[in-house]
């Protein structure tokens, strides 16, 4: 394999597991249908204090399938002088 062909492979598939670890943003943990194993989702529906917003994982295999982990993370929002 050349090195070129090699650099494009690599970012390539960096470029997708960045995409894929990128974490998103629903208003109920109902509508999280597919969670997969190490996703994290965000969930903000007021369980959690202000300036926290609570986040599901997909933390292990289980007989059922994934085996969901919440707990309240500090919330990033646009930063300010």
């Amino acid at each position: 394999m050349s090195p070129c062909r090699a650099a494009c492979l690599s970012v390539l598939i960096s470029a997708m597991l960045a995409t894929a670890a990128h974490a998103a943003t629903v208003g109920r943990e109902q509508d999280i249908v597919d969670l997969k194993l190490g996703q994290r989702v965000m969930v903000d529906d007021g369980t959690c204090p202000a300036g926290q917003v609570k986040e599901v994982r997909g933390s292990k295999m289980s007989d059922k399938g994934v085996v969901r982990t919440s707990s309240c993370v500090a919330r990033y929002g646009p930063k300010s002088k």
